[in-house]
């Protein structure tokens, strides 16, 4: 589902760009090695494809919106991009070290594709693959600038059981001031 307006706004800034380079990849990978192969799910405007690309040798992404898409395909010329749903990903088994996701799964549309997003995030990882990520809590900033957008906010107290059910080990949630950031590996 598209953004309003207020949120794409935001979201293709370069006061967000300097944030997510800055402060938001830093702090959600600090200690994350992703390997050779990765996997974001949900770039959104790109932000943080410019940050990962420079992060590892072979970047796949995969976005929901397909203007966003073609856009980030036009833009990333090393990056495969693939228009899809992070809940029915188009990719084989065991393909990837590591899969992210940033800011986005607020975005998916219920828990249970969620929760389905994580088991296909957990499928598509190698054993020993890590998946990582952030996303924001909510607040009276955060409603407003998600009016009309789908808003599911993931509770980081639950996200432990949730990404164990997927199949998910060595689980570490960690809370912070308007956001949380995540780990998990496959066994």
């Amino acid at each position: 589902m598209p953004m309003n307006m207020i949120h794409r706004r935001i979201c293709s800034s370069d006061s967000w760009g300097r944030a997510v380079r800055e402060y938001m990849i830093p702090w959600t990978l600090r200690d994350v090695d992703l390997g050779a192969d990765s996997l974001e799910i949900g770039p959104g405007f790109g932000a943080t494809t410019r940050v990962l690309v420079g992060m590892v040798p072979k970047l796949t992404i995969v976005e929901v919106d397909p203007a966003s898409a073609r856009r980030l395909d036009a833009q990333f010329p090393d990056v495969t991009v693939i228009e899809g749903d992070g809940a029915h990903l188009p990719l084989p088994d065991n393909a990837f070290d590591s899969v992210t996701c940033f800011t986005m799964l607020h975005h998916v549309p219920s828990p249970a594709e969620q929760d389905r997003l994580f088991a296909e995030t957990c499928r598509v990882l190698r054993p020993g693959g890590v998946f990582a990520g952030m996303d924001s809590r909510v607040s009276l900033r955060f409603r407003v600038v998600h009016l009309f957008d789908t808003m599911v906010v993931v509770d980081p107290k639950t996200l432990p059981d949730r990404l164990r059910a997927a199949g998910f080990t060595d689980i570490e949630v960690t809370p912070a001031v308007g956001r949380f950031r995540f780990r998990a590996r496959k066994p």
